[in-house]
């Protein structure tokens, strides 16, 4: 991301500043007292994420850092976007050999993608089913149980997502219902947080790329505001 690749289904793992970036948000989540941002109380049902290693080893730094760690559940619908012959090249190195199609994705991501790479109504397809069958499970909680993490009785059951920027955007527009055509309207910072509730069926957006959590990391760790290759 760093360097401007096209990450797609690219499985490097964690640099040591992804794992830095990782325990702060690990830390984040663990850790609420003085909060103001509307967090949910309680544990977490489970942390859903993309089996990708980077995404993995941060569902796990999330999970450890909590008293009672959470399950993790592997999804195979939260892959990043398949980004076929670009992956692991360099915007400049696509834009070499691939401009006029980099302009049309750029200018509609639903009529271009990468030579072999996914379209994006396909990647939406499985990020929906994806979030379908989490909230399919995120029922409300009739008794305690005290020998697993969860909520209690008396809390909202909710869950944590770890994906990836083309995956997390298709999320929240589905959520909100926002038309996939927008998708280069919305961003999302590394290891920041974005908080969606869903409330008889309708999504409200509460927080987008919380990243306090990232200060006191040096000033390469932190968010440029930029969007970064897929």
């Amino acid at each position: 991301m760093a360097e401007g690749r096209f990450q797609g289904r690219g499985d490097p793992p964690l640099s040591p500043l992804g794992q830095r970036q990782a325990a702060s948000v690990a830390a984040r989540f663990a850790d609420r007292s003085g909060r103001s941002s509307p967090l949910p109380a309680g544990s977490p049902l489970g942390i859903w994420h993309s089996p990708l290693q980077r995404a993995a080893a941060t569902a796990q730094a999330i999970a450890s850092a909590h008293e009672i760690a959470p399950a993790l559940r592997p999804s195979v619908g939260l892959f990043e976007i398949d980004q076929g012959e670009w992956q692991g090249l360099t915007h400049l190195e696509v834009r070499a050999r691939w401009a006029p199609t980099l302009d049309a994705w750029r200018a509609d991501p639903t009529a271009a993608q990468a030579p072999g790479g996914e379209r994006l109504v396909e990647a939406q397809a499985r990020v929906r089913d994806a979030l379908w069958g989490i909230m399919a499970e995120m029922q409300p909680v009739t008794a305690p149980d005290p020998r697993s993490a969860g909520p209690a009785a008396d809390e909202t059951p909710w869950a944590i997502l770890v994906a990836h920027d083309g995956i997390l955007r298709l999320a929240l527009m589905t959520l909100l219902g926002v038309p996939i055509e927008r998708f280069w309207s919305f961003s999302f910072a590394l290891c920041g947080i974005s908080i969606v509730e869903i409330d008889d069926g309708r999504a409200l957006l509460r927080a987008h790329n919380l990243v306090d959590h990232l200060a006191p990391l040096p000033a390469a760790a932190q968010p440029s505001g930029r969007q970064g290759a897929l």
